[in-house]
């Protein structure tokens, strides 16, 4: 089998964690025995910079032609927040109708949280995030902008459709990949996390549907629902009371970044943006980190957790199993996982994990 991958480094440290994907990617893919094509693009800070450019309509199409996306990460100090997000990468993400953040959240041994008690039994667990609507489409706007009588609108808005297709895949994914069918509990159980209290126009929707495709399409899989405040709260005293999470976006951001810390930090938590029928983008969660950029000291775990996500996503299981084997087998040798306290540098890191996928 042969891939046509879309490789965007992206600013700071996003290129050197993608070069060591890159390099575990080069040897799964002698070891399970696929091919596979580069198509590299600029898009980011610098480019911006340079031309005043985000991510052109005919990039977009040229993306569609590929199987995947590997991202390294957006974001530069001498861009204003709010352009490259919504200049590249939300509009990869709707333009590629990606309606889909999967972010799986589980502890490896060896792997330090700072919830005390806890370790990977407990923590292991997966959120799917809606990634197309809520408050992320920049609906609203400023009204007498620059006054003392400005007014600021940011409207959360959710079709029917677009809910019902996120929950159709959070029950399929609670399904196949829950802790019942990983022989790890009684029941694969999905749980829709909300604010139902407050957001009653909305939930009033999501309930309905969540309800609906539950009773109808899936009633092996149990249902639960949580408000988001409480969810926090849990994710930290009792992580192993969830097995398959579903959360409209905003929510979604919020708790995936709690997730991440709880499963080590940002150097080693990766995630997907999902598109089922077409082209998904896989990236680290961590940003660009300036500060060591071109330091050789970021920790590139998580940029390999997404190839490995990746692997998962285009049907190279062998391949993506070795892969997750092989950053288990890089944790044991490592000191830390923050930046700069490793024990060794980037490249090291890569390399590590590069040769336990070599020799299979």
């Amino acid at each position: 089998m042969s891939y046509s991958i879309a490789v965007i480094p992206g600013d700071g440290t996003g290129p050197e964690v993608v070069n060591e994907g890159l390099k575990v990617l080069t040897a799964a893919a002698v070891q399970a025995g696929f091919t596979y094509e580069l198509n590299r693009y600029d898009f980011g800070g610098e480019r911006y910079l340079r031309t005043g450019e985000t991510l052109p309509d005919s990039a977009v199409e040229e993306l569609k032609q590929h199987n995947a996306i590997l991202l390294g990460a957006i974001g530069h100090p001498d861009v204003p927040p709010g352009v490259l997000e919504q200049g590249v990468l939300l509009k990869i993400r709707f333009a590629l109708d990606q309606y889909i953040n999967l972010r799986p959240v589980r502890l490896i041994s060896g792997v330090e949280t700072p919830i005390k008690g806890k370790g990977p039994k407990e923590i292991d667990y997966c959120v799917v995030r809606e990634n197309s609507g809520g408050m992320y489409t920049g609906m609203g706007g400023n009204s007498r902008p620059g006054t003392k009588d400005e007014v600021a609108i940011q409207e959360m808005v959710y079709t029917y459709d677009q809910v019902a297709r996120c929950l159709r895949f959070a029950f399929d994914y609670a399904r196949k990949h829950g802790k019942k069918a990983r022989g790890l509990g009684p029941d694969n159980t999905l749980a829709l996390i909300g604010k139902s209290n407050v957001l009653t126009h909305m939930y009033k929707l999501w309930n309905r549907v969540f309800a609906e495709i539950g009773d109808q399409e899936f009633p092996d899989v149990k249902r639960e629902y949580y408000h988001v405040d409480a969810t926090c709260l849990y994710m930290v005293v009792s992580p192993e009371m969830f097995d398959v999470m579903v959360v409209e976006n905003m929510f979604g951001d919020i708790i995936t970044d709690l997730g991440a810390i709880t499963q080590g930090g940002l150097g080693v938590a990766a995630g997907g943006n999902i598109n089922p029928d077409g082209v998904s983008m896989f990236e680290p969660i961590g940003g660009t980190a300036p500060m060591w950029t071109g330091k050789n000291a970021i920790n590139p775990l998580a940029a390999i957790g997404a190839v490995q996500m990746m692997l998962e996503y285009l049907g190279e299981i062998e391949a993506a199993s070795l892969v997750e084997k092989g950053i288990a087998h890089a944790v044991s040798k490592m000191k830390s996982m923050t930046a700069n306290e490793m024990g060794m540098g980037t490249d090291a890191v890569g390399d590590l994990v590069a040769e336990f996928v070599a020799k299979g």
